[in-house]
């Protein structure tokens, strides 16, 4: 017997917002498949507001507003039966954060659940990562956003640490007065984290790196050296803005963020001496779908 779901995730992140529907396909006696039907992205920059000023604009809002009840629209045109709405640290931090929630709830209907970086781990971590990870191998999961970026060790196929720390790719960009602080931080704890561990490797998470990768023309499944990533960020930083647009065909916020976002990549391995990174195709969208399926 074969049944078909259809659940929708919406992250609401401080770059971009994102909404992503899946079918999920169930098979007596066999795995659930989980083949995405739809993703609209849409450049709402919420951390340009909050990292800058604190505060989310009523531009933006309204902006939000507009979002959701698009994506409410398109989320009932694909018959999706149960979805899931995410905002993370450019919503977190915004003194009017929950306040905007609120309104969103009023005016679309739309529930928008804030989570903290630790939870934002959690669901992207849930995806399946057992074709890639080997139980012999040690791993730095790095998962990087536009106000935060996510780092989970594990080894042997467990958890060991996890942790959240305020570098992220728009942040980078307004240059937050902390970020010195935070680069020491994170380095410190990678080292400190990784350092009885043999040969690590990293798994990168976020549209960045999966934009990188598929650059690269790799296979799936193959890795990224660091000598590629790091050779790949000097190519990137001698073009301009309008270069990468016009001759990379990146999107317009895409095109500034990538060169933080590969910095942040290219540090993580340096600080654990990881000689290369996985990128699989997964997110905190893909994690909402898999734990709204495994919660139903």
């Amino acid at each position: 017997m074969l049944i078909i779901k259809k659940y929708a995730a919406i992250d609401i992140g401080s770059n971009a917002i994102r909404l992503l529907i899946s079918n999920v396909i169930i098979k007596n006696g066999e795995e659930p498949q989980f083949k995405k039907s739809s993703l609209v992205r849409v450049p709402i920059r919420l951390g340009a507001d909050t990292f800058v000023n604190g505060i989310i604009s009523s531009k933006n809002k309204q902006r939000m507003i507009d979002a959701m009840n698009a994506f409410k629209l398109l989320m009932n045109i694909h018959n999706v039966e149960k979805y899931r709405a995410c905002a993370t640290s450019a919503m977190r931090e915004a003194s009017n954060g929950k306040e905007t929630i609120e309104e969103i709830l009023q005016q679309t209907g739309v529930k928008i659940d804030l989570i903290d970086g630790q939870t934002e781990a959690a669901i992207i971590f849930s995806t399946d990562l057992t074709e890639l990870i080997k139980n012999d191998h040690s791993y730095l999961y790095v998962d990087v956003g536009g106000g935060s970026t996510e780092l989970t060790v594990f080894s042997n196929g467990e958890i060991i640490n996890s942790k959240s720390f305020k570098l992220g790719t728009v942040r980078l960009l307004n240059k937050d007065k902390s970020k010195n602080e935070q680069w020491k931080s994170m380095e410190k704890w990678i080292k400190k984290n990784t350092k009885k561990l043999k040969r690590v490797s990293i798994i990168g998470s976020g549209g960045n790196i999966n934009k990188i990768y598929k650059m690269s023309g790799k296979p799936p499944g193959k890795s990224l050296s660091f000598i590629y990533l790091n050779a790949h960020y000097t190519f990137l930083r001698q073009m301009s803005y309008e270069e990468r647009v016009s001759e990379l065909g990146l999107n317009a916020d895409r095109a500034d963020v990538i060169i933080p976002a590969t910095k942040i990549y290219l540090n993580a391995m340096k600080w654990c001496d990881a000689k290369k990174i996985f990128v699989p195709k997964i997110g905190l969208s893909d994690g909402i779908i898999k734990t709204l399926y495994l919660n139903s």
